[in-house]
């Protein structure tokens, strides 16, 4: 399908890799420009060996003057870098491999979710309805699995018929040219990526690309109860039929006498839901919606959602010690994340704040002073996390491993620990994931 067309893939990691096997696979000219050096690259011979030009150890200025067909790149690198502007200027198609294995699959039957905050809980149950309902589906995007790597595994490339559940970041939109969703959402809009994006209103302004390419015969799942959305919803028209959910106001799903109900039909009561938070309650709304738009009776949504645990990394319980329990949102990598999590309990809990800094306004986090007994700051941001959250009982650490240690320390019969960072994990560990997993092995590791 691309035989004899010169694609540069910019950026290894998971993506990158994904994208050079479809290449691979659709006999492209590949060349892989990656940044770390030969000797940090555990594929690199492998890669030479099949014929791939491998240019590492930097971006050098002459590459990005030779011609290309197209560009594949990792949604990690800042579109702002010089060499990725010379290849716009030059006219050179740039993209993320979500939209490479967009325009060689076969059409499905696509589901986007984007937002600041909630999108893998989101993506994660409406993939697991759809499995329930025996529908073909596979997940995809931002949650770890680049699609690129779901076409091949399941002959996309061929076959059609799938469910594709794809989690998108602003990243991932922001070099798309061709991808359509069938049914596509904005969760929430709130401050995030200001340490790689231009302004507020660039970034606000990039979730709106999710729907840029839907039509009429499309659908668009609208959050009534976000102003800032409602908003942007405004600036920039959704051609796409909406179908709308809330919490507080009439909807097409909404929360009557303390259940939910999809255009005048219960789904399911909210007793019977067993992750916290309204948040989640906003969540389920649309995977409600997406999977009734994608033919799912009401009863396989309900059964799979009355028996969802959550996500790992996201509000996620841990275990209970003397008492205490100790709860793992790393995921919550903004102010905003973390404090949805903060509202999704009813007593005021021990706050464990940190990471990398990266600039966000804590004003708004800070407001919910009443919601923390005691705050524990970790990692690069501790002294400004600690001089501008204004909590009374502070306290600074050093690693994420003392904060930990700390709060079990200070706990008491009946307390909840939460590791809701606030912010992101470069400091100390690879990504929000290792960050995770790291709290909960000291805390399984409290001596009984």
């Amino acid at each position: 399908m691309l035989n004899g067309k010169k694609v540069l893939v910019l950026g290894l990691a998971k993506s990158g890799q994904a994208a050079v096997e479809l290449l691979t696979a659709l006999h492209a000219t590949i060349t892989v420009n990656e940044y770390a050096s030969r000797e940090k690259i555990a594929c690199y011979d492998e890669y030479v060996h099949r014929g791939i030009e491998m240019i590492t150890g930097g971006h050098p200025q002459e590459l990005f003057e030779r011609d290309f067909d197209f560009v594949v790149k990792n949604p990690g690198i800042n579109y702002h870098k010089p060499f990725v502007l010379r290849l716009k200027e030059r006219g050179i198609p740039v993209y993320t491999e979500i939209e490479l294995a967009y325009q060689v699959a076969k059409m499905q039957n696509y589901i986007a979710i984007t937002g600041t905050n909630g999108k893998t809980t989101t993506v994660t149950l409406i993939d697991e309805i759809l499995k329930h309902a025996h529908h073909l589906s596979c997940l995809a995007g931002n949650v770890g699995i680049p699609y690129s790597s779901c076409v091949l595994d399941n002959d996309l490339l061929h076959r059609d018929g799938y469910d594709v559940v794809l989690e998108m970041s602003n990243f991932q939109l922001l070099d798309i040219e061709k991808f359509h969703p069938h049914i596509s959402t904005i969760i929430n809009l709130t401050p995030d990526h200001l340490d790689y994006m231009a302004s507020l209103d660039e970034y606000y302004a990039s979730k709106t690309r999710i729907y840029m390419n839907q039509d009429k015969q499309d659908y668009f799942i609208e959050n009534l109860d976000d102003e800032i959305l409602q908003s942007y919803l405004r600036k920039y028209p959704v051609l796409a039929q909406r179908v709308t959910f809330s919490l507080t106001k009439p909807a097409d799903c909404m929360i009557q006498n303390q259940a939910i109900y999809y255009k005048g039909n219960h789904v399911i009561d909210l007793d019977e839901i067993k992750i916290v938070g309204d948040h989640n309650i906003q969540n389920m709304m649309i995977a409600i919606i997406a999977c009734a738009l994608s033919h799912v009776s009401l009863s396989d949504i309900h059964d799979t959602l009355a028996s969802f645990q959550g996500v790992e990394h996201r509000i996620e319980f841990v275990r209970e010690y003397h008492g205490v329990k100790y709860y793992n949102d790393s995921k919550a990598t903004n102010t905003d994340a973390a404090i949805i999590a903060l509202k999704a309990f009813k007593q005021p809990v021990i706050l464990l704040m940190g990471g990398h800094e990266k600039g966000l306004d804590l004003t708004e986090m800070s407001s919910y002073a009443s919601k923390i007994s005691t705050l524990i700051c970790f990692g690069e941001a501790k002294e400004r996390f600690a001089r501008e959250m204004h909590i009374d009982n502070t306290i600074v650490v050093e690693h994420m491993k003392d904060a930990v240690l700390k709060a079990q320390q200070i706990a008491h019969e009946g307390d909840v620990v939460l590791l809701s960072p606030s912010t992101s994990s470069y400091d100390e560990f690879s990504g929000y994931e290792e960050r995770g997993r790291v709290f909960k092995k000291i805390v399984h590791e409290f001596c009984e």
